[in-house]
Formats: structure tokens, C-alpha cells, sequence
């Protein structure tokens, strides 16, 4: 693993790296409030060992990148898409495979109407429809909001409660798969650890734009392919079926009981999913 703090549309966004550059690329994109510790470094390694350059960033806000005052809004999705792409021209891709999770994975579409040129195939796991047809479909778990709304009486200054309460928004997100208690503290710990500052994070909630790439998904002209798990609490499965229509020709993995997460039980079937679908 390499890292990397790059500087991208005048702020700093930090990179990590796996595998050989000489491979093909690999951009994987985390979803809202959560750094790139979320993809999980052996998962990382086992998409690498496919014969993938794997790259995984922390978003503005988020672990080693450029962090604002909490409470405040500084960027837009948009903004975040040219990160992405900034990433790439950091580390000479022209084209990568483009690999995003909830938030991720409406960035991805963004980047799939406003740069194809620059995308080979496009994954999209535990995401959505980016649009107003998002607003049609199930909505979230209250049991996470209410959840979330514990977070203005963590001490974030305390590591143990600081990762007690990372660890436990992942609980909240899971499915009925067993719930992996000392990977997630471990991961959380990691983060917690590597953040500048937490409470950062929440900025993530009062993130805009975007609205000329709204519903426009029948316009995306690369490969894509859809992972979804039936228990999927906090975009339900709904959303990933309304994906799998909206967008041509694109293709729909099912991951049966698995939730808003990337579950290690699901991970052979993930990777062996993204390097064929990638090699087609």
C-alpha cells in the first residue's frame, strides 16, 4: 500500500494505492461520511491480486483530506466528481474501472455522463438512482437517523467513543449477515486515528448540485454493473432494482441478506464480479 496526498482543485485529497501500476485501474469511490478505511485494505488486496492498480481516496472531509469547520457547505457533488477525476490525472490513468458505494456510486454516474472517455466500466454497490426518481422509491431505516442523531452528544475528542460510535452507524447498516464486530472496530479505529477532524464528516449531509445530471441515467453509454443486497436498510433493495432499469444494458448482482455494507462474505463474489465484468 502506498499513500498519496495529492493536490487536487486547490484542496488536498489523500490516496492510497494497491497492486501494480501497470494493471489496469481500479477507482474506488466510498459513499457519504466515510473514509476510505471502509474499503477494507484486504478486500484492496484481493482486487489487486486480480491484476488491478486499486486506488481508494477519503472524500473533502474525511479522514486525510481537506476538512472544513464543521456545520458548513464548501462543495458540491459535482465537486466531488472532479475530485475523482483529479485523482485519476494525479496518477497518469487515462481510463479507469470506476467502483462506487451509495454516495460513491451517484458520483460515479455523474462522472459517467460528464466524462465517459474516461471510465471503462462502471460499478455501482448499495447506490441509487441520481435524480428526482430516488424520491419515489423506499426510503431509509429511521432506526439509522435516529441513530445519527446521537452524534451531537459524542465526545469526538474521546477515541473510545469516537470509534464506538464509527463501529456502531456500520451496526445500523447491516443485514442479517453476522455482524463482524472486530473488523468494523478495527476499521473504525483506523479511522478515527487517521481523521484530522470527525466532526467534519457531517458536512456530508448538506451536500448539493448536480441537478443537470438529474434522471438522465438512460444517457450512460458504458458498461454497468449493479450490486445490491436484498436487506439493504438504508437505500433498500428497491433501489438497486430501479438502477438495473433505469440504466441500458446494465447488469444486476444480488448479494441475498447483506445490507448497506461491504461484507466479507460477500467479497469473493464482489471481486470475482467487478474483474469479469471489467474483462468482457
Amino acid at each position: 500500500m502506498v499513500e498519496r496526498i495529492l493536490k487536487i482543485n486547490k484542496v488536498e485529497i489523500c490516496t492510497e494505492s494497491f497492486g501494480n501500476p501497470k494493471d489496469p485501474a481500479v477507482l474506488l469511490i466510498m459513499g457519504a461520511m466515510s473514509s476510505l478505511d471502509w474499503w477494507d485494505e484486504d478486500f484492496c488486496l484481493r482486487l489487486a491480486d486480480q491484476g488491478r492498480f486499486v486506488i481508494r481516496y477519503d472524500h473533502r472531509d474525511l479522514g486525510r483530506s481537506t476538512t472544513y469547520e464543521p456545520g458548513t457547505s464548501n462543495y458540491t457533488i459535482l465537486d466531488m466528481a472532479t475530485d475523482a477525476v483529479g485523482v485519476l490525472d494525479a496518477y497518469s490513468i487515462k481510463r479507469a474501472h470506476v467502483v462506487g458505494m451509495s454516495l460513491g456510486g451517484l458520483i460515479g454516474q455523474i462522472l459517467a455522463l460528464r466524462y465517459p472517455n474516461r471510465i471503462f466500466t462502471l460499478t455501482l454497490i448499495a447506490s441509487s438512482v441520481f435524480g428526482t426518481e430516488m424520491e419515489k422509491l423506499p426510503p431509509m431505516d429511521e432506526n439509522i437517523l435516529n441513530y445519527h442523531a446521537k452524534s451531537t452528544s459524542v465526545d469526538w475528542s474521546n477515541q473510545e467513543a469516537a470509534v464506538s460510535y464509527i463501529a456502531g452507524v456500520w451496526k445500523t447498516l447491516a443485514g442479517s449477515k453476522p455482524y463482524e464486530r472486530e473488523r468494523i472496530y478495527k476499521l473504525a479505529k483506523r479511522e478515527v486515528i487517521r481523521a484530522k477532524q470527525l466532526p467534519s464528516r457531517f458536512n456530508h449531509a448538506m451536500l448539493q448540485g448536480g441537478g443537470d445530471y438529474y434522471d438522465r441515467m438512460r444517457e450512460i453509454s458504458i458498461p454497468v454493473l449493479i450490486i445490491h443486497g436484498t436487506e439493504d436498510p438504508a437505500l433498500p433493495y428497491e433501489h438497486g432494482l430501479a438502477l438495473a432499469k433505469a440504466i441500458p444494458h446494465a447488469e444486476l448482482v444480488t448479494l441475498e441478506g447483506s445490507g448497506h455494507e461491504i461484507h466479507s462474505e460477500d467479497w469473493e463474489q464482489m471481486i470475482e464480479s467487478i474483474v469479469k465484468f471489467g474483462s468482457q
